[in-house]
Formats: C-alpha cells, sequence, structure tokens
C-alpha cells in the first residue's frame, strides 16, 4: 500500500513467457499488493511462467486484443479491491521500478492518472525506438492536443497508472478491443476532466520486447487521428460517439 492505498499492478500479456520473469523480478513488491496477468490466448507458456511465480492469472480461451486485455484486467483489479491500479507490459521494455513514483502521485492525491513518457527527457531514441515511430508519436500527439483541448508529451506509452474512480468513471467497454483503447481512454479520461500527470520513463527496444508491425502502427494511427476528431466533434455537439456519451466533468 501507499498511504493506505492498495495498488495493483496489471499485466495484459501476450506471448510475454521469455520475459515475464524478468519483469515481475524488478516490480516493488514492498508498495504492490498484488499482481494480475491476463494472457491473451498466448501461443507459448507465458501462463505457465506466471503461475509459477504466484501470479494471480487468467487466460482467455480465445484472442481479444489488446483492449479486450485490458478491460479484463481492469475489471479483476477492481473486484479485488485495488485504489490504484498499474498497467504494466510484461515484455519488460518499461521498468517496473518506477510504479511506486507513479503510484504515490495519485495516492497522495495530486492526479487521477499518471503516464510513463519515453517522450520526456531524450531516452526514447537512445532506447532504441524507431525514427518512424518516433516522428509518428510526435505528430499524432501535436494533433491531439491541440483537438483535446489538453498537453501531454505523449499519448502512446504502454505504462500508466489509474486511480479507482478514474477506471469506474470511464465506460472503457464502449472501446475498441484493439489497440485504439489506450488512445479512448485517454481522450475519455480528459473528456472527464480527471487530472493526468506524467514521469519521465527510460525504454529498452530488443527482439523479445513486443511490439507492433508497422501496417498495425498504420492503423493505429489512423485510429488516433479518428480518436481525436470524434472527441472534438462531440465537444463542438456536432456529433456524438458513443466513447464519449457520458457526461463531462467528475460526478
Amino acid at each position: 500500500m501507499i498511504n493506505g492505498k492498495k495498488v495493483v499492478v496489471v499485466l495484459p500479456a501476450y506471448n510475454a513467457a521469455r520475459t515475464l520473469e524478468m519483469t515481475y523480478r524488478e516490480i516493488p513488491f514492498e508498495f504492490v499488493d498484488d499482481v494480475v496477468l491476463v494472457d491473451d490466448a498466448s501461443r507459448d507458456d507465458t501462463a505457465e511462467v506466471a503461475r509459477r511465480l504466484g501470479i494471480h492469472t487468467i487466460v482467455h480461451e480465445q484472442n481479444k486484443g489488446y483492449g479486450g486485455n485490458q478491460k479484463t484486467c481492469y475489471r479483476t483489479a477492481l473486484d479485488l479491491g485495488a485504489d490504484i491500479v498499474v498497467m504494466l507490459h510484461p515484455d519488460y521494455q518499461y521498468t517496473p521500478k518506477l510504479i511506486t513514483a507513479i503510484s504515490a502521485m495519485i495516492a497522495y492525491g495530486e492526479f487521477d492518472a499518471v503516464l510513463a513518457s519515453r517522450i520526456l527527457g531524450v531516452g526514447a531514441l537512445k532506447g532504441g525506438m524507431p525514427l518512424y515511430k518516433y516522428v509518428a508519436n510526435r505528430f499524432l500527439t501535436l494533433f491531439e492536443n491541440i483537438l483535446l483541448g489538453h498537453k501531454l508529451s505523449e499519448y502512446h506509452t504502454g505504462y500508466r497508472a489509474f486511480s479507482r474512480a478514474v477506471l469506474e468513471r470511464l465506460p472503457l467497454d464502449l472501446n475498441s478491443d484493439d489497440f485504439v483503447f489506450d488512445n479512448q481512454m485517454l481522450a475519455q479520461i480528459v473528456w472527464a476532466d480527471f487530472r493526468i500527470g506524467e514521469v519521465s520513463c527510460p525504454t529498452k527496444y530488443f527482439p523479445e520486447a513486443s511490439s507492433i508491425n508497422f501496417r498495425r502502427s498504420v492503423k493505429y494511427g489512423f485510429g488516433v487521428l479518428g480518436t481525436a476528431m470524434k472527441f472534438r466533434a462531440a465537444k463542438m455537439g456536432l456529433s456524438v460517439d458513443p466513447i464519449f456519451t457520458f457526461k463531462r466533468g467528475q460526478q
């Protein structure tokens, strides 16, 4: 716990057997109360490794997609009584050592959601992020900051922490089951006027780290552009997408 708040780490996993234990061993268990792994019908022994490590493990019999995996992660964490939920990829691309910092920013009431940004500082390209992904990240983030009327260094990190209030407030089941789920969720957080903080996070790109291919990246990029335009249209009252049907502002 941190400041009396229960911290649960969720690991949305797909073919993560080779990197799971490295990730798990660096989790700061002096502050983390529980860890949940959702295996999205992996073709390797991810679930077996997770169970050997003593992780609370859920297996999807059929692949539900990255967004569908997260939906199960968050429902399970809330059922376990989490006050703060940290979403960490089990591919060892992000350091688990930041869990304490990003959780504390929520536990002490400063923010409702916290992102570990690869763009703050100078670590993204040095950590091996492909140049095309870096350029796309910067373009999409600029576009979103303009249309969402917000300011973040990036919207595309897979390392995030949320308060219970955020996860209970957002209609996550209406979001995509694909990779754009991440982006839709952030747009909903802005829509609800929750406070978003950021910390600088080093990242590592290596063969075992998961990364979507160019074709999926392009699809994701168009999804991001679409989400931002739907947000702006809904805010202006021109049209309403189902993911923005809930009332603006926290309740």
